[in-house]
């Protein structure tokens, strides 16, 4: 089974968000459909099934690994190098 590499190396504590919702949302107009926390720096992007997929992009952009859900009640993490839940 496929483990992922990079969370050993996250930051603790976990960066707290730096938005409410999704900013590029926000800036584009979109509604985002879920919310999605990076956990190197605390960019708050939406997930691949909003019209944006804000939080994939943070990821190409900045290479930061791992983001976990930013939704009440949800507490699942992502790796994105990996492809593998954390």
């Amino acid at each position: 089974m496929k483990q992922c590499t990079h969370a050993d190396a996250l930051p603790h504590p976990e960066p707290g968000p730096l938005s409410g919702t999704c900013p590029e949302c926000l800036a584009e107009g979109l509604d985002p459909v879920q919310l999605r926390l990076c956990l190197s720096c605390g960019h708050v992007g939406c997930c691949d099934s909003s019209p944006g997929r804000h939080a994939a992009e943070h990821h190409k952009e900045s290479g930061h690994p791992v983001m976990r859900t930013h939704e009440p009640g949800e507490t699942w993490r992502w790796c994105f190098v990996d492809h593998v839940l954390v």
